[in-house]
């Protein structure tokens, strides 16, 4: 049973999907919460597998929150779900860049959504890296987008993991990109586990956000 946690400040929004994902016989509603600090309240005080957050909420908003969720080890296994009408490159980057594992519109289809909080539980991004490398050349590539890049992150990778690094950030699956570079599958997995370990990456989401603000991939040239 996937456990799950809804976060918005919007009472009847918030029962609605509530009601939802409780229909669903794998997945099952532990808390609900319209602040911030009470989402955080409950991941630390109740099992929860995923938090379906929405962005914007008095006080502290699903992006800070979802920040801190993903920064504290005891917290390390629950999945963040991004949920917002704001379905814009700048709140998708943001929410991503703050370890969500996935970003989803509050128009999308009831079994999108339940699909949604199946896939980032098990772990996996909901965005994919092609559509993620996408938005980001997109975010990056603005003119007031003037920091420089955040090299040093790199400087614990080895060589082998740098290069997978960056055929990650191109969409590439494990299996595709051990038929690139001639490696096993499961050595592929390997070195994509330990990369992003040592970048403190939730999933290949993340690992194509780093791979973009570090500059080992630029826009236009995944």
């Amino acid at each position: 049973m996937i456990r799950v946690v809804v976060a918005d400040d919007q009472p009847l929004l918030r029962a609605g999907f509530a009601t939802l994902i409780g229909s669903a016989p794998d997945l099952c509603v532990v808390g609900e919460a319209g602040h911030g600090d009470d989402v955080l309240a409950l991941v630390r005080a109740t099992p929860v597998d995923v938090v379906l957050m929405d962005i914007r909420m008095p006080g502290m908003d699903g992006l800070e929150t979802t920040r801190r969720i993903t920064a504290d080890p005891r917290l390390a296994a629950v999945r963040v779900l991004v949920l917002t009408t704001f379905e814009i490159d700048e709140y998708v980057f943001a929410a991503l860049r703050g370890g969500a594992s996935g970003f989803l519109g509050k128009s999308a289809d009831p079994a999108d959504l339940l699909d949604a909080v199946r896939i980032v539980h098990r772990g996996e991004a909901l965005l994919t890296p092609a559509a993620t490398r996408s938005l980001i050349a997109r975010y990056l590539a603005r003119p007031e987008r003037a920091d420089p890049p955040d090299t040093a992150r790199l400087a614990a990778l080895t060589d082998r993991e740098r290069e997978i690094l960056a055929v990650v950030a191109t969409g590439l699956t494990n299996d595709e990109i051990a038929d690139r570079l001639t490696l096993s599958p499961h050595t592929v997995k390997t070195h994509v586990n330990r990369t992003m370990a040592k970048l403190g990456a939730h999933d290949r989401a993340q690992l194509v956000v780093i791979a973009y603000e570090t500059g080992l991939v630029r826009p236009g040239r995944a």
